[in-house]
């Protein structure tokens, strides 16, 4: 038996699916949020760590200069606010980690600790912040800029933003809330105190108006897949979403990851490793197959949503080049540098119509019974070295969800790979219990 992992979902709070005539109800009554809280309940059940909402504040035009596809997948747009969503996540679960994206290019670090900290306390310890420092001219545009600054400046900028936040979530001592009867203090103001930070790019005075929450920091994840971003996570991650190609480059960037970590005092064992995944579950392994050439027959309905996904995240217009030919090696991006060298790796010098169509996003493949695929996570993570996988599905759906949290996690569960409680009460703690 191999030894116990972590799984993560990657929500996008985006229209479920509406397209296979199973659920239509969903596609109209989303935005109330019940679906993602039913979603968030089976996973709970089915042993997740955590669900992780992802999140981008553009409705994007790059591709062909319109929106028309955008809204016609429904890929970035519509998109509910993931901060308030979270209370309502977490008010319906007990244990699961629900984490929620926020940018450090549009936040102030005071409003985004604030929020955070408070969140800490509504969820009982259960929050994360997932730090991005997002990568699309249209999001800069909605906040009085004309385009997104340069790649490496973002996580300059981020660097100071996780300090100063920090400094704010610290900026109340655990001790600090004293509701003496006797004296008549609430709280002692020798353990309040300003931070009086002055950086490169930011001026806090500080305190928080919020006390210290539960987990004191709430857990922080991030996604750094270039040099700048690996060197960014190693330093403040607590966890990590990554999609590199195959088991060597899922080793390599786990084996990367801690060696930085370590070169900056931290133990490596605090940061734990997630590797995107969209596994294809059948009851057999002819079944999932046959799910899989059916998604395989929408080629053109995948290269669609696959360009504008790339057009968003990369800035890059696709439309502009020729869709029989491979990407043309002299593109660059000021968007996501390190995600778009993996997807050109991912193409292999394909066609990009060809490439495009046949994709599913994942570090692996994952096709089979429940059996077939706990097999095939097993022994990756004896391969990689451990930590866990974060799943993914554009758009969910019931029945795909139900796929994953009734079919695959009990295999899991029954093999001692997964967990079947939660031994502690905060997010950070269950996360570092193996």
């Amino acid at each position: 038996m191999g030894a116990p992992f972590r799984l993560g979902w990657f929500g996008n709070l985006t229209a479920p699916e509406w397209r296979d005539g199973w659920s239509t109800d969903d596609a109209l009554t989303w935005s109330d949020g019940r679906f993602y809280v039913e979603m968030v309940q089976a996973m709970e059940r089915a042993g997740f760590d955590f669900m992780m909402l992802e999140d981008s504040l553009m409705v994007s035009d790059i591709y062909a200069g319109t929106a028309e596809l955008e809204l016609k997948h429904a890929v970035y747009a519509p998109k509910l606010d993931p901060v308030p969503v979270i209370s309502m996540l977490a008010y319906a679960t007990e244990h699961i980690g629900i984490v929620g994206t926020a940018s450090t290019t549009f936040y102030p670090p005071y409003l985004l600790a604030r929020a955070f900290s408070t969140l800490d306390h509504v969820t009982r310890g259960r929050v994360g912040w997932n730090v991005v420092t997002s990568s699309e001219d249209r999001a800069a545009q909605n906040f009085g800029m004309e385009k997104i600054p340069e790649h490496d400046r973002r996580y300059d900028v981020a660097g100071e933003f996780v300090d100063v936040v920090r400094k704010l979530w610290d900026s109340w001592a655990p001790d600090a809330i004293v509701a003496d009867p006797v004296t008549g203090y609430y709280a002692d103001h020798t353990k309040v105190a300003p931070i009086h930070h002055e950086g490169e790019f930011f001026t806090v005075r500080g305190p928080l108006n919020t006390p210290r929450g539960p987990q004191g920091r709430p857990v922080v994840c991030q996604a750094g897949a270039s040099p700048k971003g690996r060197e960014f996570a190693a330093k403040n991650a607590d966890m990590l979403l990554t999609i590199p190609n195959g088991l060597d480059g899922m080793k390599e960037y786990r084996d990367d990851i801690r060696a930085r970590a370590a070169a900056h005092g931290r133990d490596p064992d605090e940061i734990k490793v997630f590797f995107v995944v969209e596994p294809v579950v059948g009851r057999t392994d002819a079944e999932a197959w046959a799910k899989h050439e059916e998604y395989l027959g929408h080629a053109q309905r995948n290269y669609e949503f696959q360009m504008v996904n790339f057009a968003a995240t990369m800035e890059i217009d696709f439309s502009v080049f020729d869709p029989d030919l491979p990407i043309p090696e002299d593109v660059t991006t000021n968007g996501h540098q390190g995600q778009f060298a993996i997807w050109k790796e991912a193409f292999g010098g394909k066609p990009i119509k060809e490439a495009a169509g046949a994709m599913r996003i994942g570090s692996i493949e994952l096709v089979g019974s429940p059996a077939t695929i706990a097999d095939r996570m097993e022994e990756a993570m004896e391969h990689v070295g451990g930590d866990g996988f974060m799943f993914l599905s554009q758009p969910p759906s019931r029945a795909y969800i139900a796929d994953i949290t009734e079919g695959l996690c009990p295999e899991l569960q029954r093999r001692g790979l997964i967990r079947t409680g939660f031994s502690h009460a905060t997010f950070r703690e269950n996360l570092r219990s193996f």
